[in-house]
C-alpha cells in the first residue's frame, strides 16, 4: 500500500504498468476500485495511476472544514510525487471535476482530459439551486449505510454487480467526514472557467445517466477543444456499468495525437 503526504493529509494511491501516464479520480464517496476494469485494460501499455481523494477509501481527512480547493491540489501533488510533468486525466462525477479543475489552475500538468458524467457546476439551473442545498442538509441526518444502499440501488441498475462496490466503498467513510466532504463537493464551480481548457477534451455521458446529462451540451461548446460522446446502457456509473465502451472511447481518444 503506497501513501504520501499532501497538504496534511495522507493519500494513498496506486500505480501499475509503464509508459505514457493516465490518472483515474473516483466519484464522491467511491475510492479507487471503481477503476479495476480500466487498470485491467490499460496497464500493459500505459502507466495506470488510481488514487483516494481525501476523506475516500485509505486516505484520511484533516479536522476542520474542507476546501474543496485541496482536492486539484492534492492531485497536482500526486503527480509531483510521482515524477509526472504532465499526465492523461480520467475522472468520473466529483473526480471529473477534481480533472477538470487541475486542467485549469494547473494547465501544463495535462496532456488530454477525460471527463466522465461529470458536472461543472452545482448551481447550474434552478433545480440544483433548489435541491443541492436541500440534499447537503439531509446527508446530515440519514445514516450512512442508509445512503450507501439508497445509491448503490440507484446506480445498480443496469449491473446488479455495482451494488457490493458502491455500497462497501460508501460505508467505509465516517459520517462526519461525510458531511465535510459533501459540503466541499457541492459547493465546486467551474462553469465560468470552462474557457481555460486548453488541452483536448473528450467528455463521455451515458445514455440513461439523468443527474449530470443536462451539463454536458454547455461543457463542450464552452471548452474549446471537446468532443462529447454517449455510452450506451450506461448510468451514472458509466465506467462500470459499460467498462468496455468506455475503454474504447479512451483508448481512441488518448491514441489520437
Amino acid at each position: 500500500m503506497a501513501y504520501f503526504t499532501s497538504n496534511g493529509t495522507k493519500l494513498y494511491y496506486e500505480v501499475s504498468g509503464e509508459g505514457e501516464p493516465i490518472i483515474f479520480t473516483h466519484g464522491a464517496s467511491w475510492n479507487h476500485r471503481q477503476w479495476e476494469e480500466q487498470v485491467a485494460c490499460f496497464q500493459d501499455k500505459y502507466q495506470v495511476v488510481t488514487w483516494d481523494v481525501r476523506g475516500h477509501g485509505h486516505s484520511t481527512l484533516p479536522e476542520g472544514k474542507v476546501d474543496s480547493e485541496d482536492f486539484s491540489r492534492d492531485l497536482a501533488a500526486l503527480m509531483d510525487h510521482l515524477r509526472l510533468p504532465k499526465a492523461n486525466l480520467v475522472g468520473l462525477s466529483m473526480g471529473g471535476h477534481i480533472s477538470l479543475q487541475t486542467a485549469i489552475r494547473y494547465p501544463d500538468k495535462v496532456s488530454r482530459l477525460v471527463l466522465i458524467g461529470t458536472p461543472c457546476s452545482n448551481s447550474f439551473n434552478w433545480y440544483e439551486r433548489l435541491f443541492v442545498p436541500i440534499n447537503r442538509f439531509s446527508s446530515r441526518w440519514l445514516p450512512v449505510k442508509t445512503s450507501a444502499s439508497l445509491q448503490a440501488k440507484m446506480l445498480s441498475k443496469n449491473n446488479p454487480a455495482n451494488y457490493a462496490y458502491i455500497f462497501k466503498a460508501f460505508s467505509m467513510i465516517p459520517h462526519d467526514n461525510l458531511i465535510r466532504i459533501w459540503s466541499a463537493v457541492t459547493r465546486m464551480e467551474s462553469k465560468h472557467d470552462l474557457h481555460r481548457v486548453k488541452c483536448p477534451t473528450l467528455l463521455l455521458i451515458g445514455d440513461q445517466d439523468t443527474m449530470t446529462n443536462y451539463q454536458q451540451e454547455h461543457m463542450r461548446k464552452q471548452i474549446a477543444d471537446a468532443e462529447l460522446k454517449v455510452i450506451p446502457n450506461a448510468h451514472h456509473a458509466t465506467n462500470l456499468d459499460n467498462p468496455a465502451a468506455v475503454n474504447e472511447a479512451i483508448q481512441a481518444f488518448i491514441r489520437n495525437k
